[in-house]
């Protein structure tokens, strides 16, 4: 069934039994799925959803590469069996981590052990594609999705949000009651002004902005790696340095393409130039990224983006009305170097899903206890992107705290130490892919391992196979 076949406007349920959800993106499909088995659940979309894995209107950074951590990429598929499956047979890549990735950190080089999580790589228009494929085949007539439909504030009160308000395709406006309401319409959400007509105060927030651009090709990669376990290249940013960060990477994806993106902060940034491209990756802290792409046929020009800034609201700390729920970039939105939002995204959802088959549908307390176990993911995510984003000179008015100073001295410490031991790699690896919280890292053993540091010498080249190298040679 297409998207656009599944669009119902008729479909109605009591308001009680009946959810909201506002953005059709990938946080707003999870989110219906995570409440189809409580209610009936009715998705507002501004924008018409493809039938295909094709852009969207409303995701722009969608050209851009996209990476599904394994704890993300695992909690869509307890929200929905047969995803993994289903990317799989579309050509997405499971590469597994470290083993399937070459990375200059800060400290050096990282070493290729041998698995412990994973990344999926695809294009985000496959994942999305897929996502809502596999939700309408889960949610039967469960879920009513409402496309070219703007919401335009909020029912109810401050102790109690009842429905939304809405303008349709047609310019009718309109009023869907519903139980609850959830929020899932990324960075440009509108929340803060919603909430304040209803008289409540808005949620505190931090921004952590270091004028990042991003600047991405899609490559035709060389046909000896097409049916190989070809590996991510990533040559990171250093951001305590003189000069403005930079950074780089090759994910696989499908159809036997490489998806290129190159990234660069204030003084540093890379153009929308398919000149200066090539150039860029060349003069990255190693040119790897130049090097095997040099040779190789570009499927597309130059995209860039600058929607990259760090913005976190604490709607865990805010007198939210009882039935709304804020989830995904609404929430918290990351520099995406890191590739935390889809996880965190899948990640909330399911606790979305949790709670409320827990606490039951009608619990008072149900949406602050969501906001509460969103908190906890968003926290991982933060401390990776702002965490480091803020040490760029202008990121933030008065720079980076106390607090942020001292994990990021031990963070480095970590980060150095898992160059050369495999026990700590993996530690920080659980953390990054967000299958471990931050926490596992301050355990004496992780500690007593990063005061002893790396257990093997430095490696002065990228850790290629001897495979990989035969492979890039016959091109």
């Amino acid at each position: 069934m297409s998207a656009r076949a599944a669009i119902s406007t008729t479909a109605d349920a009591g308001a009680g039994r009946r959810a909201i959800v506002i953005g059709g993106g990938l946080t707003g499909m999870l989110a219906a799925q995570a409440l189809a088995g409580e209610a009936h659940v009715t998705v507002i979309e501004r924008d018409t959803l493809p039938d295909a894995p094709e852009p969207r209107k409303g995701l722009p950074q969608a050209h851009h590469a996209h990476l599904l951590w394994s704890g993300g990429a695992d909690a869509i598929e307890t929200l929905l069996p047969g995803t993994a499956e289903a990317l799989a047979g579309r050509g997405a890549r499971r590469i597994p981590l470290t083993a399937g990735m070459v990375g200059l950190s800060p400290q050096g080089w990282f070493r290729r052990w041998d698995e412990s999580n994973y990344v999926i790589g695809c294009t985000r228009d496959l994942l999305d594609a897929v996502v809502r494929e596999m939700t309408r085949e889960h949610s039967g007539d469960r879920i009513t999705v409402l496309q070219r439909t703007e919401v335009l504030g909020l029912e109810g009160d401050a102790s109690m949000v009842t429905g939304v308000r809405i303008r349709r395709a047609g310019g009718a406006e309109d009023v869907l009651s519903a139980g609850l309401v959830v929020d899932a319409s990324g960075r440009s959400s509108r929340t803060p002004q919603w909430l304040g007509v209803l008289g409540v105060r808005a949620p505190a927030c931090r921004v952590v902005d270091s004028g990042l651009v991003y600047a991405s090709r899609v490559y035709r990669a060389p046909e000896k790696t097409h049916h190989m376990a070809w590996p991510i290249i990533n040559i990171q940013a250093v951001n305590r340095g003189e000069g403005p960060g930079q950074s780089g990477v090759i994910l696989p994806v499908e159809d036997g393409r490489w998806l290129v993106t190159l990234s660069g902060t204030k003084g540093g940034q890379p153009t929308g130039s398919n000149d200066d491209f090539l150039p860029f990756a060349r003069r990255l802290r190693h040119p790897v990224v130049g090097e095997l792409i040099e040779n190789l046929t570009p499927l597309t020009d130059t995209r860039i983006s600058r929607t990259t800034v760090n913005s976190r609201r604490f709607y865990e700390k805010t007198a939210v009305p009882r039935g709304f729920v804020v989830l995904g970039d609404a929430v918290a939105a990351y520099n995406p170097a890191y590739g935390h939002g889809m996880s965190v995204a899948a990640l909330s959802a399911l606790t979305l899903r949790d709670t409320v088959r827990r606490y039951g549908w009608a619990d008072p307390g149900v949406s602050r206890r969501v906001q509460k176990g969103v908190a906890a993911h968003v926290n991982t995510a933060w401390s990776f992107a702002a965490g480091s984003d803020v040490f760029y000179p202008g990121a933030t008015e008065n720079g980076p705290t106390l607090g942020e100073r001292v994990a990021a001295r031990f963070v480095d410490r970590l980060i150095h130490t898992a160059t050369g031991s495999g026990r700590v790699a993996r530690g920080v690896t659980d953390v990054m892919t967000l299958q471990a919280g931050p926490h596992t890292l301050a355990r004496p053993s992780a500690l007593v391992a990063a005061i002893r540091g790396p257990l093997k010498p430095p490696l002065s080249q990228p850790p290629l196979t001897a495979e990989e190298r035969r492979a890039l040679a016959a091109t």
